[in-house]
C-alpha cells in the first residue's frame, strides 16, 4: 500500500511540474509577445497570436491534401502530379467515371477525333530527327520528350544521378543547365546538353570570360552532343540564375569555379552580347571550337525582336543562324526566384511557341533551325498540343521533378526540400534512391511518348509529329471550341492559294 502510494505521489508530482513549465513557459512568452515591436498581431494578442503565422506557414502543405480539388492547385494540380506518379510508378493510367476536367474553360485544348483513324500496324513511332546538319557533328535526337535544364547545385547529387540513368534507358537527351557539366551527369551514359549560362559556368577562364579551352574540354566527352546558350528562364526573364550560398558545397564551387558558401548569381545577359549581330558571332564560335549544334534558350516578351533575330540571320546566311531556338514560357521554372518576375514577365508557352513557329517559318527558316518548347508542359496533352502547335520537341524539367518524388513543397530555394531533389542535407538526400527513382524517370518519359503518340492515331495520323493546328480545337469565352489553325492561322496556310 504504501508502495502505490508513494508511485502515485510521484506521478502527481510530475503532473504538477510539467504544468508548471507549461505555465512559465506560457507566461514567459506572453511577456515577450508584449514586449516586442515587430509583429503587432503578437503584441496585440500575445501567445495565440502567434498560430497565425503557424497556419499560414502550414497552409500551403494543407491545401494539396484536404481542402484543393483535383483540378484547382497552382502551379501543378493533384490531378496532374498523380498522372506523373502512375506513370513513373508503372501504374495502370486508365481512369474510370468520366473527366474531372472542365471543359469549359477558355483556352482548353480538346483533339479531334478522326472518323477513321489508322489501324495498328498503320502507326509508326516518332522518326529521330536531325538537329544542326551543318555542324561538324550533328546531333539525331530519337525522342521528342526530353529533360530540361536543371543544374547540379540546384538539384541534388542523388537526382542528377537518377535523371542521367533515366534518360539513358529511355533514349532521351538530358540538358545540364547552366551548372555545368558534372560526373552525375556523365555517370548514366545518356545524350547531354551542355547550357552555357551568363555566368559561363564549366567554361570560363579564371577572370570569368568564355575559354576556348574550356569548351574543347567539355565537347570531347562524346554524350555531350549540343551546347545551348541561355539568353533567359522562364522562371526570371531579364535576370541570371541565382544558387543560394548553402547550396554551394566544395564540390558544387569547384564545377562553377566559386567559393565554398559563395552564391552563384549569374548576370542577366551575356556581358559580350549587346545585339543580335553579337549573339550569332557567339553562336559561331561555340559551334567552330566545339563542332557540335549550338542554339539559343529565351524567353519571349514580344515578336518583335524574335523577328529582328530572324532578318539578322537572313542578312548575314543561314549559315550562321542557330540550330534551334528553346522557347520558354513565362509560367516556366523550377529554381529560385524573385516572384515578380515569376508572376509578371515573360509570354506564356501558349502564345510564344506558335509566335515563334510562325515568324520562323515567314523567314524561310523551317528547315535550319528546330523549336523546343518549354514551360509547365508535364502531361500528355500538353505535349501533343506542343507539337501540334509547331514544336519539333519539348522539354520539361518539373515533370521528371515528380516522376522523382517532388511533392511541390515549395522549398527548391532553400536547402530543405522533403524530398531530397533540391537540397544538399544528407539527412533529405537519403529519401532519394537512384535505383529507385532511375527507373521511374524511365517509365514516365515512355509513358508520355507512348500516350502523345495514342492521340496522334486518334486525330488520325500516324505519329506525333504529323499533327497540324487543324487537329486541335481551342475553348473561348463563351464556351464554344475553334480550330486553333482558324485562330492562329500556320504562315503555310496563311501563303498558301
Amino acid at each position: 500500500m504504501g508502495f502505490a502510494m508513494s508511485v502515485l505521489e510521484g506521478f502527481v508530482y510530475l503532473f504538477v511540474l510539467v504544468v508548471g513549465l507549461i505555465v512559465a513557459g506560457l507566461i514567459v512568452m506572453f511577456v515577450v509577445d508584449r514586449v516586442q515591436t515587430g509583429d503587432a498581431i503578437r503584441r496585440n494578442y500575445p501567445v495565440i497570436g502567434r498560430f497565425r503565422h503557424l497556419f499560414s506557414q502550414l497552409g500551403e502543405f494543407f491545401r494539396q491534401y484536404f481542402f484543393a480539388m483535383d483540378r484547382e492547385e497552382l502551379p501543378f494540380n493533384r490531378a496532374q502530379r498523380e498522372w506523373v506518379k502512375r506513370a513513373g510508378e508503372g501504374h495502370s493510367l486508365t481512369v474510370a467515371f468520366g473527366s474531372t476536367r472542365n471543359l469549359s474553360v477558355p483556352g482548353t485544348p480538346i483533339f479531334i477525333n478522326a472518323a477513321f483513324p489508322p489501324l495498328e500496324d498503320q502507326y509508326a513511332r516518332t522518326a529521330p530527327m536531325v538537329i544542326g546538319p551543318g555542324a561538324a557533328a550533328p546531333y539525331t535526337a530519337r525522342s521528342f520528350f526530353n529533360i530540361s535544364g536543371m543544374s547540379y547545385g540546384a538539384i541534388s547529387k542523388p537526382a542528377v544521378r537518377a535523371l542521367s540513368r533515366g534518360a539513358k534507358e529511355a533514349g532521351i537527351w538530358m540538358n545540364t543547365g547552366e551548372g555545368g557539366l558534372s560526373p552525375m551527369h556523365l555517370e548514366g551514359g545518356c545524350d547531354i546538353v551542355f547550357q552555357i549560362g551568363t555566368a559561363k559556368f564549366g567554361v570560363r577562364d579564371a577572370d570569368g570570360n568564355l575559354s576556348d579551352d574550356r569548351l574543347r574540354a567539355v565537347a570531347a566527352h562524346s554524350q555531350v552532343r549540343m551546347f545551348e546558350i541561355k539568353l533567359a528562364q522562364g522562371a526570371k526573364p531579364g535576370k541570371g540564375g541565382i544558387l543560394p550560398a548553402e547550396k554551394v558545397t566544395a564540390e558544387i564551387a569547384d564545377i562553377r569555379g566559386l567559393r565554398v558558401g559563395q552564391a552563384g548569381i549569374s548576370p542577366n545577359r551575356h556581358a559580350e552580347v549587346d545585339d543580335w549581330d553579337d549573339l550569332l558571332d557567339l553562336i559561331h564560335r561555340v559551334r567552330t571550337v566545339t563542332g557540335k549544334p549550338v542554339g539559343i534558350k529565351t524567353v519571349m516578351g514580344a515578336e518583335a525582336p524574335i523577328e529582328d533575330l530572324f532578318a539578322t540571320i537572313n542578312r548575314r546566311g543561314a549559315d550562321c543562324a542557330p540550330d534551334f531556338i528553346t522557347i520558354d514560357g513565362g509560367e516556366g521554372g523550377t529554381g529560385a526566384a524573385p516572384m515578380p518576375l515569376i508572376d509578371l514577365v515573360g509570354m506564356s508557352i501558349r502564345e510564344a511557341l506558335i509566335a515563334a513557329v510562325d515568324l520562323r517559318d515567314a523567314a524561310g527558316l523551317k528547315d535550319r533551325i528546330r523549336i523546343i518548347a518549354s514551360g509547365k508542359l508535364v502531361n500528355p496533352g500538353d505535349v501533343a498540343w506542343a507539337i501540334a502547335a509547331g514544336a519539333d520537341f519539348i522539354t520539361s524539367a518539373r515533370g521528371f521533378m515528380f516522376s522523382l518524388g517532388c511533392i511541390q513543397a515549395l522549398k527548391c530555394n532553400k536547402n530543405t526540400c522533403p524530398t531530397g531533389i533540391t537540397t544538399h542535407d544528407k539527412r533529405f538526400q537519403q529519401g532519394l534512391v537512384v535505383e529507385d527513382k532511375e527507373k521511374r524517370v524511365t517509365r514516365y518519359a515512355r509513358e508520355i511518348i507512348h500516350e502523345v503518340e495514342t492521340i496522334a492515331h486518334s486525330v488520325g495520323v500516324a505519329e506525333p509529329r504529323m499533327m497540324r493546328r487543324r487537329h486541335v480545337r481551342i475553348v473561348q469565352g463563351d464556351g464554344r471550341s475553334k480550330p486553333l489553325n482558324t485562330i492562329a492561322p500556320s504562315y503555310k496556310s496563311v501563303t498558301s492559294p
